[in-house]
């Protein structure tokens, strides 16, 4: 978060806000959200999203306070009630039932006496461990990192009334370790070990520490990790640590431990990896030192997964900002920044390596209207599709053949696309924007961003493409490879065509959705 600030500070000259500084003075806001919900203009604007979660005003960074709780998802993020820009940093709020669609709330903790309330994470604390509820009515815990007056400590703030109003904890702040660069906790029960495990970055040290607590108020050290995987990035943060079962071999599970960097990443500017190992209730250890990335494009950024899911649901599902630190002062308003869809979480063993794969929730099926399905045909060039769109679903199967490259241009018209190409030789799937719309706002934004993906077993590549306004999600068969991307076309670039060059390959299936609208005061049109 606080590298973030820098990348800003630099980018359009902020002032203060730093560790030991006032926050930055309020800007003019953007508007009061109450008046705009009214106006003929909600929801409407040229890029804004139809089904990923945005702010209704202002800016969004990293999502915090994942939670689910007495039927609800939570969704709580960094946001500035303030400004389009970063500052002021809020947790706000919103509600979801199904993953899908989301209802705003006010904001759940202020930036308040020079402290900015940086992210974190929510539990549901069922046994009232904490004592911030009852026995009758146990609490949702936030563990964020306040930010203020020269570092950055760790803190609670807790809701009894299903996380409308929240309370912060007079006690503040439950870890303090004196560092001006110590954020973003992540925590979860550990059940073997009968504790509260807490994941919280040494940022610029490159060190992810743990600690324990039976009540989420007094915490011990437990145990650092790292350095370790990208050896020059310039800090780690928003840290994830879950377990998870291979997929097709029962018995077997691995750790997952996450962090993002805000530079070096593979696709450039900020990204994530991850590591795979074990976890005993006290130390992380790793298989290899060595990471994996979690998204090959440059716009998913600091994913935390939600606690407290139904065990009969059994998922992991996580969420990322969908951003880059580099290029954040993208061209939209009254808001800034979105969701990526919620995806699903496996690991699933590929070309003999364990991967952290990622699909969409199967509840995003329910945007679905009626295919345009072709199957079955051969491709050596350019196939106009009959759909045309901005929120679109492309399912694509096929065999390369002898093409050098397959794929889908979505979001076409005039001199506009953004391509979605399969290199056969390569054997790696790309999301190409440099000619996809407004790519001149900053000087690294267009470019070509791909990963690894080999054909599945049958000799066929699956491609899973989301499209809204201004995203293009892509996800490599199975999942283990997804590139996400920012795009800014214009309104009328709404075309799609598949396409095949240096050869000819064979389209095995094919199915293009038009996708609904969550925001019921725009239905997409």
């Amino acid at each position: 978060m606080r590298y973030l600030f820098k990348t800003l500070v630099a980018a359009v000259g902020f002032a203060g806000g730093l560790a030991g500084q006032a926050p930055p003075a309020a800007e003019k806001p953007v508007g009061r959200p109450e008046a705009y919900r009214k106006s003929a203009g909600y929801y409407r604007e040229p890029h804004r999203p139809q089904y990923h979660f945005t702010p209704e005003v202002n800016w969004m960074n990293d999502p915090n306070g994942l939670v689910y709780a007495d039927g609800e998802y939570h969704l709580f993020y960094q946001h500035n009630p303030h400004g389009n820009e970063w500052g002021h940093m809020s947790w706000g709020h919103a509600v979801s039932k199904d993953l899908v669609a989301w209802d705003h709330l006010p904001i759940a903790l202020h930036d308040e006496y020079g402290v900015m309330a940086f992210s974190g994470s929510a539990v549901a604390d069922a046994d009232n461990t904490s004592g911030l509820g009852t026995r009758d009515k146990p609490p949702l815990v936030a563990v964020y990192t306040g930010h203020g007056h020269g570092k950055q400590t760790q803190d609670l703030a807790s809701s009894v009334d299903r996380g409308r109003t929240w309370t912060k904890f007079p006690g503040n702040p439950v870890l303090d370790v004196g560092q001006a660069e110590f954020r973003d906790p992540k925590v979860a029960w550990h059940a073997a070990t009968k504790q509260w495990v807490m994941v919280v970055s040494l940022a610029v040290q490159k060190k992810l520490q743990f600690y324990g607590s039976k009540d989420l108020k007094a915490w011990t050290h437990l145990s650092d990790f790292g350095p370790a995987g990208v050896a020059d990035k310039p800090n780690w943060e928003c840290p994830d640590l879950f377990e998870l079962p291979v997929v097709g071999e029962p018995g077997v599970t691995r750790w997952v431990l996450k962090a993002d960097m805000g530079s070096g990443a593979v696709a450039g500017g900020s990204g994530g990896e991850y590591f795979l190992g074990t976890f005993d209730g006290k130390a992380f250890t790793p298989d290899a030192k060595t990471s994996q990335w979690v998204d090959y494009g440059r716009d998913f950024y600091a994913p935390i997964s939600w606690s407290n899911v139904p065990p009969k649901d059994g998922r992991r599902i996580w969420i990322g900002w969908m951003n880059n630190w580099e290029t954040a002062l993208n061209p939209t308003a009254p808001w800034r920044s979105a969701m990526s869809v919620p995806r699903e979480l496996t690991l699933r063993r590929i070309g003999g390596t364990l991967r952290l794969c990622q699909v969409p929730v199967r509840e995003l099926e329910a945007l679905r209207g009626k295919p345009e399905v072709i199957e079955n045909f051969a491709l050596s060039a350019a196939r106009p599709l009959d759909t045309r769109g901005r929120q679109v679903e492309v399912v694509l199967e096929f065999d390369p053949g002898t093409a050098a490259e397959v794929g889908v241009r979505v979001l076409k018209g005039g001199d506009e696309q953004t391509i979605v190409g399969y290199d056969a030789e390569a054997k790696t799937v790309s999301v190409d924007r440099t000619k996809s719309g407004n790519v001149g706002f900053h000087k690294a934004f267009a470019g070509r961003h791909a990963g690894p993906l080999a054909p599945e077993a049958d000799g066929r590549v699956r491609l899973r493409v989301l499209v809204d306004r201004c995203s293009v999600e892509v996800f490599g068969n199975r999942g283990e490879t997804v590139v996400t991307d920012l795009v800014f076309p214009a309104a009328a670039s709404d075309r799609l065509e598949l396409f095949a060059r240096g050869g000819e390959a064979r389209v095995t299936a094919c199915r293009v959705y038009p996708l609904k609208s969550i925001w019921p005061t725009n239905e997409g049109k």
